[in-house]
């Protein structure tokens, strides 16, 4: 969009993008979030106008049934706020379309009951530029055919985001009559808050661009940014403009005749998961790629303060983002998996790396909620009344304890030689307990989805020594149940949606790992259920060690948009091919080294409220 903005966009590169696009269009004229996904109105629409940008004109058939596709699923006025948005900054629909984010959200005291930080970190990122879009109001007209009139069913329908609740008193219409008070107070000549709310913004905005890789390093944040930053005044040939834009542009994916975006990328992650898996398949501590690997993951250590601090003022830096540098944001879920990864392998410097462990484990304890559980960014993050904000639709207004989360930070400390008795662990386990379905299974936040989470608490629950709870019994039996005929294990994103189809969907050799984790720690090596999943692994290996997979297992926003973790088909099965074996032989892979609750004591205050 930025480079149409400015007027110099590469014709070779919009056919690729094109041709991308019109690659994943499905046979109803729609697109799906995710691959074997029904057609999505969103995705729909800005397909449909990406294609229009590019010259395909609304006459021709593939957007005929396009159109028809998004008049069947309800028409331009049930898109969500963040597809109107963009919308409007390209002047195809107009600003009342559009929910309401002032500048002034800057100016709420943090002891206020809604304000800027209640909201999920990646919502912040994503707000605060259209924070500043919203009051300015650019309107980039990139293209005479950027409009949209035809998606609309009725023209004069609201948007289902601006439609009221049955029952005169609630959340929802409360913050519908803010939304309409502001759009009468974006009317008045005189805004007295104005000025100081865009500084403000502004001012969040280019701190939190620094010590990163692009605005939280995930695209929309990173998008809307530049997107701002023009807005205000910056021209695309300034320094940090150019330096975002390369950040935007170094997530592309080009083949030959095609180019695709990444919506993030995971070098950490992906690091980490990868070493973990070559430590239980007994690869020497002192292996070169361990030991390099330990001490890149060592650099990225982030000893500097970030938005978490907020709701977290006693605690000393010491986590691990997702990527290769977004200091502001590290996570929990990174955290733990680095700190398992790090634990068993041996570097030059073990005094330096002891010193990593114990400032990783008590930042990791430092972030528990209230709750007894984890999130992933933020400590307490769950006023769920935000979720009824008009442009709260992308499903992920709040970051609150989750039991995938929870599970991993619980595994990593049983790692670190932690007993089951540990307050922490109690008060996490406690969280665990309650939010197990009741057919035995847990929901998977991040990925997809109860197989996911199911396996991570009993993984966790394996490292404690506590396979034998009733809840972990109630979820390997969850488990057999879900299991494929193939003797492998898949679930369809449509599970966040339909809980019907949990455990349901095409084997996957990501999932099929995951089951067989969980099933080893609930049963051991010589269950049934077991050798099977073991039999789908091994006879879907390909010549070459690794594993196909095309389906997305990924999970980013639920029912907004997922990933492909294109290590996961290699390095999950790696691991759980590993544990089966050591678990038959009794072979003993890389031992952790650890860390006691008294060696780090002086480093976080507990939270046992």
């Amino acid at each position: 969009m930025f480079e149409l903005i400015q007027g110099n966009a590469d014709p070779d590169k919009i056919v690729k993008l094109a041709n991308h696009i019109r690659a994943c269009q499905q046979l109803d004229g729609g697109w799906p979030i995710y691959p074997g996904g029904p057609s999505e109105i969103n995705a729909t629409v800005k397909a449909y106008i990406a294609l229009k940008l590019a010259g395909d004109g609304a006459d021709s058939a593939h957007l005929i049934l396009a159109r028809a596709c998004v008049h069947k699923m309800g028409g331009l006025e049930r898109t969500n706020s963040y597809s109107r948005f963009y919308l409007a900054l390209m002047g195809a629909l107009d600003w009342d379309l559009v929910p309401a984010i002032p500048p002034e959200l800057m100016l709420l005291p943090k002891w206020f009951f809604v304000n800027l930080y209640e909201m999920s970190s990646w919502t912040r990122a994503i707000v605060v530029p259209l924070t500043i879009l919203w009051a300015l109001k650019p309107c980039w007209k990139i293209s005479p055919d950027a409009h949209v009139d035809e998606l609309f069913r009725d023209v004069n329908e609201r948007a289902e985001i601006f439609e009221w609740d049955a029952s005169i008193f609630s959340w929802r219409n409360f913050f519908l009559i803010v939304d309409r008070v502001m759009k009468v107070h974006e009317a008045l000549p005189v805004k007295p808050f104005r000025k100081i709310a865009l500084r403000r913004a502004k001012n969040w905005v280019e701190e939190h661009l620094e010590r990163s890789d692009g605005l939280a390093t995930i695209f929309p944040a990173m998008l809307n940014s530049v997107l701002a930053m023009n807005a205000m005044g910056r021209g695309w040939d300034d320094p940090v403009m150019a330096r975002e834009v390369a950040f935007i542009k170094s997530y592309e994916i080009e083949n030959a005749n095609t180019v695709r975006i990444q919506p993030c990328i995971s070098p950490v992650w992906d690091t980490a998961i990868a070493m973990v898996s070559l430590e239980e398949a007994g690869l020497p501590a002192n292996h070169p790629a361990l030991a390099r690997g330990a001490e890149w993951l060592m650099k990225n250590q982030i000893t500097t303060g970030g938005d978490w601090q907020i709701e977290n003022r006693d605690a000393a830096p010491g986590g691990w983002a997702f990527e290769f540098r977004n200091e502001f944001f590290p996570d929990v879920d990174d955290t733990a998996f680095v700190l398992m990864a790090l634990a068993r392998a041996e570097v030059p410097d073990s005094a330096a790396q002891q010193r990593a462990l114990q400032r990783g484990l008590a930042w990791l304890l430092s972030m528990q909620n209230r709750d007894g559980g984890w999130g992933a960014f933020d400590r307490d993050n769950n006023l769920s009344l935000l979720n009824h904000i008009p442009f709260a639709d992308h499903n992920a207004m709040l970051d609150p304890s989750t039991a995938d989360v929870t599970a991993r930070a619980i595994e990593c400390l049983g790692q670190m030689g932690w007993a089951p008795t540990e307050p922490s662990i109690q008060r996490g386990w406690d969280f665990i307990h309650k939010d197990q379905c009741a057919d035995g299974s847990w929901y998977g936040r991040w990925g997809v989805n109860y197989v996911y989470g199911s396996s991570g608490v009993l993984r966790a629950l394996g490292a404690l020594r506590m396979s034998q709870q009733p809840e972990a019994l109630r979820a390997g039996e969850w488990l057999r149940q879900v299991q494929n005929l193939d003797g492998g294990f898949g679930e369809t994103p449509a599970s966040y949606e339909n809980p019907s189809l949990k455990g349901k969907g095409e084997s996957t050799a990501s999932q099929t790992a995951w089951g067989l984790i969980g099933l080893l720690a609930a049963f051991g090596p010589d269950d049934p259920s077991v050798k099977r999943a073991v039999n789908y692994l091994t006879q879907h290996q390909l010549t070459d060690g690794s594993w196909e997979e095309h389906l997305f297992t990924g999970t980013g926003f639920p029912q907004v948009f997922y990933l492909q973790y294109h290590l996961y088909r290699n390095s999950f099965p790696v691991y759980a091919l590993a544990r089966y074996r050591n678990m038959v032989q009794g072979i003993e892979p890389c031992k952790s080294k650890k860390v006691a609750p008294r060696d780090i004591a002086h480093l976080y205050r507990s939270r046992g409220n």
